[in-house]
């Protein structure tokens, strides 16, 4: 099927009032792997833009064949004239096909289907941040040795262009530090808790009913989903390898709407972020809950909404905010680096962006520094007896490691309670001397139960 128009296309004219045409008359054969929300999306917008996107990309675009589990589902995307097939391996080893569409998602069985695809010297576009994530090295070495491209902008944030953004509109910067809200489902979560005062398991319910968290959330509650984009991020950040599994994990499901409000009767606002800094000795990499001051921008990206804040030396903070999921935004990415590939059919591997914005010999060998090796600031919550002397043991405890404490908010005892909640904001010290503090403090007569603990960064220009 041609998702173009058939009509000819005109580019600018000429004085004397001449049409300058496109050549449009060998499109460009795609196989589209996976017709889910994504994959309409994908069709939808091809179609609706045809002229547009033939007018950029020099070709058209052509749809040829799709795979999908159930070739009779009734789909919101025009399917005649695709060829529509249940095994996904008939897509790829067509041999009329150019380009390979992954929209399944997950490692397998994308990761062979992709691997096949480029031994067939076939271009691939996906958006499945995992498996570019943990297979994405090996995936480029495969694609640089048969000259093809593996274009991934949909993985990370959806409908912003923030892969593009760091590769190659920001390659005369060296970046320093970048920090995002990557995963809609956490921030509607957080959102609903601070505006509403609803409970974390109350607000993950309704999620779950309007279709923003899968029946089983954990890759988005829990980190995973933030983590597999941000080390993607990082690597274009800072041109190191791929390395999810050094990444540091943290979830938002013991986030209570207590230290939401605590936070904001303190001026900052708890957002699920994924951090990556360049620091002394390595690049720390990072997905956990954090306190943000109020004032700054990215703490007032609400809802499902993405946003990532990238700090380059020469172009200072540079903010990308927009739709991080859904059909069309993710087909705005997918159909992108379509017409990238399509663009860089007849250019020179050699001379195409690199995947990881550096060239593949040049890439840095700087570690991944453990969490422990971290410096941050911190929000600590915990509960104690009403009695004389008890914040002085705390204190004391912070300043033989060397914490020097922001502010103490101690507030009053529930009713027919006799402890009462302290919260605590400490300046920047290393996670392994915190580790040390929340020990000793635990171990206190004074204190019931465990002490909770929120990062807090104030993301400053010179946060470096």
């Amino acid at each position: 099927m041609s998702v173009s128009s058939e009509k000819k296309l005109h580019g600018r004219r000429k004085s004397d009032g001449q049409d300058i045409s496109l050549d449009l008359a060998k499109p460009v054969s795609i196989g589209i792997l996976g017709l889910g929300t994504v994959g309409c999306g994908t069709v939808n917008v091809l179609a609706r833009n045809a002229e547009e996107i033939a007018r950029r990309a020099g070709r058209r675009i052509e749809i040829m064949q799709a795979s999908a589990r159930d070739l009779n589902k009734k789909r919101p995307c025009p399917t005649h004239g695709i060829k529509l097939v249940q095994d996904p391996w008939d897509v790829v080893r067509n041999p009329d096909i150019e380009v390979i569409v992954e929209l399944i998602g997950g490692t397998d069985p994308a990761r062979a289907l992709i691997r096949e695809a480029i031994a067939q010297r076939k271009h691939v576009v996906t958006a499945n941040k995992a498996l570019i994530a943990t297979h994405g090295n090996e995936i480029f070495a495969a694609a640089q040795k048969r000259g093809v491209m593996v274009a991934f902008e949909a993985a990370v944030a959806g409908g912003i262009p923030i892969i593009k953004a760091v590769r190659e509109g920001l390659t005369g910067n060296r970046i320093e530090w970048l920090a995002g809200i990557i995963n809609g489902t956490g921030n509607f979560i957080l959102t609903e808790m601070r505006e509403k005062g609803r409970d974390f398991d109350d607000v993950l319910a309704e999620a779950q009913r309007l279709g923003y968290a899968e029946a089983d959330p954990t890759f988005d509650i829990e980190g995973i989903d933030a983590a597999h984009k941000l080390t993607i991020l990082a690597a274009i950040a800072f041109g190191i390898p791929l390395q999810f599994d050094k990444a540091y994990v943290e979830g938002i499901s013991r986030i209570t709407r207590e230290d939401v409000m605590y936070a904001e009767e303190l001026g900052y606002c708890i957002k699920h972020l994924g951090i990556a800094r360049r620091v002394d000795g390595g690049v720390e990499l990072r997905v956990h809950p954090t306190l943000i001051p109020n004032r700054r921008i990215i703490a007032n990206v609400d809802g499902v909404m993405n946003a990532v804040l990238v700090k380059g030396d020469a172009v200072g903070p540079t903010l990308f905010y927009g739709a991080g999921a859904g059909a069309d935004p993710t087909a705005s990415a997918v159909v992108a680096d379509l017409v990238d590939v399509v663009r860089a059919l007849t250019t020179d591997p050699n001379n195409r962006v690199p995947h990881l914005a550096f060239q593949p010999d040049a890439l840095s060998d700087l570690p991944i520094l453990p969490m422990e090796q971290v410096e941050t600031s911190y929000y600590l919550r915990m509960r104690a007896d009403d009695r004389p002397g008890v914040l002085a043991d705390v204190t004391r405890i912070l300043g033989d490691l060397g914490i020097s404490i922001e502010a103490i908010l101690q507030k009053e005892p529930h009713e027919d309670e006799s402890v009462v909640p302290i919260i605590i904001l400490t300046h920047r010290i290393k996670e392994e001397y915190m580790n040390a503090a929340i020990a000793q403090i635990e171990t206190l007569d004074v204190i019931a139960g465990s002490v909770a603990r929120i990062r807090l960064e104030h993301l400053r220009r010179d946060w470096i």
